[in-house]
Parts: structure tokens; C-alpha cells; sequence
């Protein structure tokens, strides 16, 4: 179990880096960075979409092993994915409801 959560951290650090290495780096204004990057609801939005899109093909491999036109690695890994894209969905929301908490415990 230890594994796969570390496999999903790993995963989200490339990812990040991908999107970081691909952002431009100095010689550009503060608005040109800001209009060129995908908001904070963007990036949630696709993560969103891609973890849905997780799902339907597990779903897929998933029907196709009843009808026996996949074979059992195939099952596995699809398992596998879907299970990191809901670990992963699960972490993001706790992440938000205990910053939404810390936000809310705040004196004004």
C-alpha cells in the first residue's frame, strides 16, 4: 500500500515538473506569466477530466475481461490506475477541506 502512495506522489511531482519545466523562466512580465499559465480552476478541472477519463477505461477493460478479450495484466494494471486516480482525488480533496478549515479558524 506504502508503495502506490508513493508511486501517486511521484507521479504528481513529474507532472509538476512537466508543467513548471514548460512555464517560462525570466524576460517575461509577471501579467505575460500570468496570461500564458492555466488558472488554479483549470488545472483542477483537468485533473479532473483525466481522472474521470481513468475510470471509464478501467470500466472499459473491466467489460472487456467479461467478455474474455483482455487478459489478466491488462485487468491489473487497469485496477492499478484507477486505484492511484482515487487515492489521488482523495487526497486533493482532504487537502482542500483542511485548508478550507484552517482558512474558516482564522481571526479577522
Amino acid at each position: 500500500m506504502a508503495e502506490t502512495n508513493a508511486l501517486v506522489a511521484t507521479q504528481a511531482y513529474s507532472k509538476a515538473l512537466t508543467g513548471a519545466a514548460g512555464a517560462k523562466i525570466g524576460g517575461a512580465a509577471a501579467g505575460e506569466e500570468a496570461a500564458n499559465n492555466p488558472s488554479f480552476a483549470q488545472v483542477l478541472a483537468d485533473a479532473g477530466g483525466e481522472a474521470i477519463k481513468s475510470g471509464v477505461a478501467s470500466e472499459q477493460i473491466s467489460l472487456d475481461a467479461v467478455t474474455g478479450n483482455a487478459g489478466l495484466a491488462d485487468i491489473i494494471t487497469a485496477v492499478s490506475n484507477a486505484e492511484a486516480t482515487l487515492e489521488t482525488v482523495v487526497a486533493v480533496r482532504d487537502r482542500v477541506i483542511q485548508a478550507y478549515q484552517d482558512i474558516i479558524k482564522m481571526p479577522i
